[in-house]
């Protein structure tokens, strides 16, 4: 079995092993994974944080030990909280580093891996937060463009987006919205919603295909065309721009009570 970890700010996960295959998701600095299968200059791999598959190139991750691996596996996560911020590479280079970027082995702003030595002076976050924090976060993504298979604030799709806030604030959700539409107790009517609960939204044959964060004041953040603030009603999304529904509401989850 081997190991790998991503120590680039951001590397695409692909459908298939071809740089032109569509990009499924992506690989952020500091996220580990299991090799499940090895083709030419690609590897498949399964994220070890939602254990989503997907092919990389080999180029873009470094091997790792089965010992560290283990030992990551038993850290506190602390990740990045700039939106953009730099990381210092054996004192010698800069690298970019974006919000939600997972810092291994972390310890006052140093850290080590395969012997090389990182520095990041900026903000973190490592603590599980109320739930009311979950808007705060969700707002630092706001007019991030819109990227199918996207994480970050150079571009993310929707159920990326509202994975990346619960993240930061210290709860899991799947990678998929129509896996995320899996977790939580379901709310009967938006009244009962607060802000920080998930909305969920399908096509015309019923299959979940959107996500948002509800925010309060019958209105929801969601990754459309970009991150925006639109308002939400027992139909859907309207959009105040094009006088238009754009999604029809399917069920409201609560993740955290």
């Amino acid at each position: 079995m081997k190991f790998g970890i991503c120590l680039l700010n951001i590397a695409p996960l692909r459908k298939e092993a071809d740089d032109r295959s569509e990009m499924v998701s992506q690989v952020l600095f500091g996220e580990y994974f299991t090799i499940i299968d090895e083709l030419k200059n690609w590897s498949y791999i399964r994220l070890e944080y939602d254990l989503y598959e997907g092919w990389i190139d080999r180029k873009q991750y470094e091997l790792i030990t089965a010992v560290d691996f283990k030992r990551l596996n038993q850290q506190t996560p602390h990740y990045a909280g700039e939106l953009i911020d730099f990381l210092n590479i054996n004192n010698s280079q800069m690298a970019v580093l974006s919000l939600g970027a997972t810092l291994p082995f972390y310890d006052q702003h140093k850290f080590m891996i395969n012997l090389q030595n990182f520095t990041y002076d900026g903000s973190i976050f490592n603590i599980q937060l109320n739930k009311k924090h979950l808007i705060n976060i969700a707002f630092m993504y706001l007019n991030s463009p819109y990227l199918w298979g996207g994480k970050t604030p150079f571009g993310i799709d929707c159920s990326g987006f509202t994975q990346m806030v619960y993240k930061l604030c210290g709860y899991y959700l799947d990678r998929d919205s129509s896996e995320q539409a899996k977790q939580g107790v379901v709310l009967n009517f938006l009244e009962e919603s607060e802000p920080g609960d998930l909305a969920f939204f399908d096509n015309s044959e019923g299959k979940i295909i959107h996500v948002g964060i509800l925010i309060g004041n019958e209105q929801i953040i969601h990754a459309s065309g970009k991150v925006r603030i639109d308002f939400i009603d027992h139909s859907g999304i309207f959009n105040k721009e094009t006088k238009k529904h754009t999604h029809k509401l399917r069920l409201i989850k609560q993740i955290i009570s």
